[in-house]
């Protein structure tokens, strides 16, 4: 499980456990190693998750096809997502999933409250010289920030647990959509070493130096 989506996971049972009723779905798309991650994600306390089974990574656009069509079959009144995954930086599929289901969204919470009749949320989220604070009325969807919160480690009992909670597997054709990337990365390539620096004992070493190998003067 990558940083921001644990700390989405942490928040989410904060959330259960402050209103007793609430249900913690997680959904994973990927291979079978994904299984592993969901399995620890309901030692931390979900209830229940579901893995869209796909041979190869998605672009942001294609999995939220996928939890687009999730989101309108399980009906949940909050989605929340890590700010962006680990791998690729692209911090693009929760916006995304909101455009698409027409639902507010508040991007890189440092803190998340309810309204006492649960209806509403405020969003914290940390910007350029303060913070921001941003309301919306359920459903909608919130991406997560480091500082939202400190996950907790899945107990033993949790783990214990863990193997006996549903982990239902979905064909990802019957997720609506399909592995053709819409957005395909090129190319990926490391940047240029950097070379050692040269001490030099003069102004007239250092004037050659910008001139034959800086290409400054």
């Amino acid at each position: 499980i990558n940083p921001f989506c644990e700390i989405a996971i942490e928040e989410a049972l904060r959330i259960k456990e402050n209103q007793g009723e609430a249900e913690v779905i997680l959904i994973s798309i990927g291979d079978a190693v994904c299984q592993e991650q969901l399995r620890t994600g309901l030692a931390m306390g979900a209830d229940r998750a579901i893995l869209v089974v796909a041979d190869k990574p998605l672009d942001p656009a294609t999995t939220t096809e996928v939890l687009a069509k999730i989101v309108a079959d399980e009906q949940p009144e909050l989605v929340m997502l890590g700010k962006q995954s680990i791998d690729d930086d692209a911090n693009q599929t929760g916006q995304l999933l909101a455009s698409t289901l027409d639902w507010p969204q508040a991007t890189f919470a440092s803190k998340v409250e309810f309204s006492d009749d649960k209806a509403d949320v405020t969003v914290t989220r940390e910007v350029d010289g303060g913070l921001e604070a941003i309301a919306f009325s359920l459903p909608g969807i919130i991406t997560t920030d480091l500082r939202l919160n400190e996950p907790r480690y899945a107990s033993l009992p949790g783990i214990m647990k863990a193997r006996k909670k549903e982990l239902k597997e979905i064909p990802l054709a019957e997720a609506g959509a399909s592995d053709s990337l819409q957005v395909e990365t090129l190319t990926l390539v490391p940047p240029s070493v950097r070379e050692a620096g040269k001490t030099v004992e003069t102004v007239d070493e250092l004037v050659e130096l910008l001139h034959s190998e800086a290409k400054l003067i």
